[in-house]
């Protein structure tokens, strides 16, 4: 059976990107890269919403970023994608699919075949009705050192109360740490 995991970097006061959905605070560095690549190699499919989609579509089919860093826009741009969007009308990104309305009953679905798990990154929107749907099985948060003070938060809105199982957590040399939750009642 397939997992839906989420993974964002976020911040220490929760937020996944700054006002204007900046990204500029991400702590990456070679040992982030290596647990990229071992996490996307573990992947079946990326799921994404538009404005995370539109980005990653921008960015990793680059001659630029397939020079620097071959092996994530290798699997980056191999992976099956899914975007959910009601405004996008073709997406150009290589193995996307388009889907315009979240389906709760066709995930569930999808969810018991096997294969690979699916990974959504960014795309908070996406999570925040992903969570309020009880479709997510697990997060993963790399919480950055660094506070905004004011963002995009991850999670917002009554409907996205979770209580979460702690798994496990690792720690980072340039002071991330990735922590691990499964929701407790889905």
């Amino acid at each position: 059976m397939k997992k839906i995991i989420v993974f964002n970097l976020v911040t220490v006061d929760g937020y996944f990107a700054g006002p204007n959905g900046e990204i500029d605070w991400h702590k990456v560095d070679d040992e982030f890269n290596d647990f990229a690549i071992k996490q996307l190699q573990e992947a079946g499919s990326l799921w994404f919403g538009r404005v995370t989609y539109e980005l990653m579509a921008n960015y990793w089919p680059s001659e630029q970023v397939l020079k620097t860093d071959p092996i994530v826009a290798g699997l980056m741009n191999s992976l099956p994608k899914v975007v959910f969007s009601k405004m996008l009308q073709h997406p150009d990104w290589q193995n996307t699919q388009l889907v315009k309305d979240i389906d709760v009953e066709e995930i569930k679905k999808i969810k018991t075949q096997p294969g690979k798990d699916i990974y959504i990154f960014g795309s908070g929107q996406l999570v925040q009705q992903f969570t309020a749907m009880g479709l997510v099985d697990e997060y993963r948060l790399m919480v950055n050192p660094v506070v905004l003070g004011e963002g995009k938060p991850l999670f917002k809105g009554k409907n996205n109360k979770q209580n979460l199982k702690f798994i496990r957590s690792r720690e980072f040399k340039n002071g991330n740490v990735l922590m691990v939750f499964e929701p407790l009642m889905r």
